[in-house]
């Protein structure tokens, strides 16, 4: 028995040579070489090929990771649950009780060029490649069309919806994802022409979010906006889906016992989902509080705060790692790391402070996520110093600014002094280094990877963060030597230390909370 694809009545199907049907066979059952490369986008008025295959949005390092990263155990156990591109669990013998196609999503990607420049295009479709990459999928082909707005009702043009129907055949691809969010319309419209599962960017992105979430806070914030997007996308079809019905039934005049049972299931689904929502919300309520009591605690005790925030894949938990040894999860994808994590540090004189690392950004943050997340991303708003971390070998650095500034605006954290951190210069081009660093006059130029620039980073955080403010001279008897231990363990900053007859004399600077407790050991001279 000879096996063939199922074109149904389509004549471009049924015009396809035998070699071209055993192509399309191959590429299914996953047995051809993973994902070619095609050109890129162009053509004012027609559809590109993006550069695919291994997202050039993912910087190519031949060393991940550093032996500032510690072991990654966290990450070894994230890749032994992945599945590789080119693997097939398929039995091929057909006498065995039950067999099946287990393999590796297969996407082929479809945008719109609507405004920008032909590069903001190529680099948005190589952002979504790298993301479908992140979520476990394997990028076969795309297309890109010149358009001014989209369709209302299938987004592409009915041409284009044609030509990516087409795209999909020869492939064998099983997923289209497309580089926006789409209506409900849109979905359903682009999905009966294209005739496999659409999903849009938004989707995508909260899957990647529901595969790394490890905290529960992280997991309930995931649930929610995932709950929130799928709310207005319900939608059923057939016999099983309960219709209300009462009156004159259709014209039909079926009057009493024609009713239906009052609600549809659709409804049904979707107060089952309010209630979830509902709940979930209070439990993100009721881990607030938690949260903000760390932070209460160290503002009560004036521990200055930095935070550090970018783009995704920008390398903040390789730069946390770099500064403190924290071992977070590294790895060379986007959206590896979700939950928060603070470290304390000290400056060159011993002056302590906190590092956190925070959720990355990316171009068009799904709303959901940013109200979800609001109480992770205050970290941000409330420190007293944003290391704004940009991947420099990026093909559009200030596009990623951009972005995250905007994110920063969403959050009231526009107010809080910034500083640049232009990472990964050991990648990047030495004329778009200079071009940002003419650009943001308050820049730090780093390899968290290499260590270059490092002392220079922690000099510049030394100088931004509120340091003591209040110079007192102090003359501490001998039996109060736990006041001297603390202004060595606090945040102080000892000018100077004479050991005389009465006592021990130090000109200190303190904070305004530790100077109260120091006032009557003051002396004037």
């Amino acid at each position: 028995m000879t096996s063939q694809p199922n074109t149904g009545s389509d004549p471009a199907a049924q015009d396809m040579s035998p070699q071209e049907i055993q192509a399309v066979i191959d590429r299914i059952l996953a047995k051809d070489v993973p994902a070619r490369n095609v050109s890129t986008p162009g053509g004012e008025g027609g559809s590109g090929k993006a550069v695919l295959g291994k997202a050039q949005a993912i910087s190519r390092l031949d060393e991940e990771h550093s032996t500032y990263d510690g072991d990654q155990q966290d990450l070894e156990e994230r890749r032994a649950l992945r599945r590789r591109a080119g693997l097939s669990t398929e039995l091929e013998d057909v006498t065995e009780v039950e067999y099946r196609q287990l393999r590796l999503e297969r996407v082929v990607l479809a945008g719109l060029w609507s405004e920008g420049t032909l590069a903001d295009a190529e680099n948005s479709l190589r952002e979504l490649a790298a993301l479908a990459e992140t979520a476990g999928s394997e990028v076969l082909d795309g297309l890109v069309q010149r358009r001014d707005k989209p369709d209302p009702g299938t987004f592409l043009g009915s041409g284009k919806a044609q030509e990516l129907k087409d795209i999909v055949m020869a492939t064998g691809a099983d997923t289209v994802v497309v580089d926006a969010e789409l209506a409900p319309s849109q979905r359903r419209g682009l999905e009966d022409i294209v005739k496999v599962k659409v999903i849009d960017r938004t989707a995508l992105i909260l899957d990647i979010f529901a595969q790394h979430a490890k905290s529960r806070e992280g997991k309930a914030q995931v649930e929610l906006a995932q709950l929130e997007y799928l709310l207005p996308r319900l939608r059923g079809w057939g016999e099983s889906m309960s219709r209300q019905a009462g009156g004159q039934v259709g014209g039909a005049a079926a009057g009493m016992g024609s009713r239906g049972p009052g609600e549809t299931k659709i409804e049904l689904d979707r107060r089952r989902i309010r209630t979830r929502m509902a709940k979930l919300r209070r439990e993100i309520a009721a881990m607030k509080p938690a949260r903000e009591t760390k932070r209460a605690n160290r503002r009560r005790n004036e521990v200055p705060s930095v935070a550090i925030a970018g783009y995704t894949n920008a390398g903040k938990s390789s730069l946390l790692n770099r500064l403190t040894d924290a071992g977070v999860l590294v790895e060379n994808a986007l959206f590896a790391t979700l939950d928060p994590t603070v470290r304390k540090a000290e400056t060159a004189d011993g002056l302590g402070y906190t590092l956190a690392d925070t959720v990355g950004f990316v171009r068009s943050l799904p709303t959901q996520l940013v109200e979800a997340f609001r109480s992770t991303l205050e970290e941000v708003a409330d420190s007293d110093l944003i290391l704004h971390v940009v991947d420099v070998s990026h093909p559009d650095p200030e596009g990623q600014i951009a972005a995250v500034r905007k994110v920063f605006s969403e959050v009231d954290a526009r107010k809080v002094p910034e500083i640049i951190v232009l990472n990964k210069a050991d990648a990047a081009d030495p004329f778009v280094v200079e071009r940002l660093k003419q650009r943001e006059p308050r820049h730090v130029v780093v390899s968290a990877r290499t260590g270059e620039g490092i002392p220079e980073l922690l000099m510049a955080i030394s100088e931004s963060i509120p340091r003591p403010s209040v110079k007192m001279e102090l003359l501490i008897p001998y039996d109060r030597g736990d006041l001297l231990s603390k202004l060595h363990e606090s945040d102080a900053e000892i000018l100077s230390l004479d050991h005389v007859e009465a006592g021990t004399r130090a000109a200190v600077m303190v904070r305004e909370g530790l100077a109260s407790e120091l006032e009557p050991f003051v002396v004037n001279d």
